[in-house]
């Protein structure tokens, strides 16, 4: 099995950063592509960013040029660095991770005031 513990999300006013970190513990063999989704209440969860086990990023057309994904040396622990941010960016923020099974966080809850 394989865990994921969530940071970072909090209340902020648009224009400015948030940080989520999402660190992967328990049976891991070797990096997998990981991710953030987002959800608001009442819709399905969207993806936000996703990065592969070579570090390869992919974002949604609403986060592009504001959030940066990344991961550390050892492959386990994401990142989402979020700049700019919007009132439309609130969500509660999901970290995925997908191996030989898939995971998924608690969230985190990102507030965006305007």
């Amino acid at each position: 099995q394989v865990q994921l513990a969530e940071s970072g999300g909090g209340l902020v006013q648009a224009g400015g950063s948030l940080r989520l970190s999402c660190a992967a513990s328990g049976t891991i063999f070797s990096r997998e592509l990981m991710a953030w989704y987002r959800q608001t209440p009442g819709n399905d969860r969207e993806l936000v960013a996703s990065i592969t086990s070579s570090s390869t990023p992919t974002y949604a057309d609403s986060v592009k040029g504001r959030f940066t994904i990344s991961r550390d040396s050892a492959g386990n622990t994401v990142y989402l660095q979020m700049d700019s941010l919007k009132p439309e960016d609130t969500a509660v923020y999901y970290c995925f991770w997908k191996g030989p099974y898939t995971a998924w966080g608690r969230g985190t809850q990102v507030t965006v005031s305007s």
